[in-house]
């Protein structure tokens, strides 16, 4: 009796999972406001400096969600956007930090500071 609980659970953790992992993987896409004709719960959460209407509950992770065509935008003015490179490899420079905090120096004047 005992296997066959087991055997059942594991099905039902396992049937579970199968649903709910693809959409933990794909983005939810936005909308400007809720629909007239919208059916359950709707949330928003700030992107972009305007209110992302989605289905479902609060507090969903803004990296679950997109503008309709974002991601095709960025892509675009990515593949568009001219790029510098220098003929030669040896001519490239690195630029140091001036202003550079190291832990060791945050440490230093949190330890002075008592």
């Amino acid at each position: 009796m005992k296997l066959i609980s087991s055997i059942v659970c594991t099905a039902l953790v396992a049937t579970f999972s199968l649903i709910w992992i693809p959409a933990a993987l794909g983005k939810q896409q936005c909308s400007a406001s809720v629909p007239s004709n919208a059916h359950g719960y709707w949330s928003w959460r700030l992107i972009d400096g305007r209110k992302c209407w989605y289905e479902g509950k609060p507090m969903l992770s803004k990296l679950s969600l997109e503008w309709p065509g974002l991601a095709s935008e960025q892509l675009d003015s990515n593949e568009s956007a001219p790029t510098e490179k220098s003929s030669n490899p040896l001519d490239a420079q690195a630029r140091a930090p001036t202003d550079l905090i190291t832990f060791d120096a945050l440490w230093r004047a949190r330890v002075d500071q008592r």
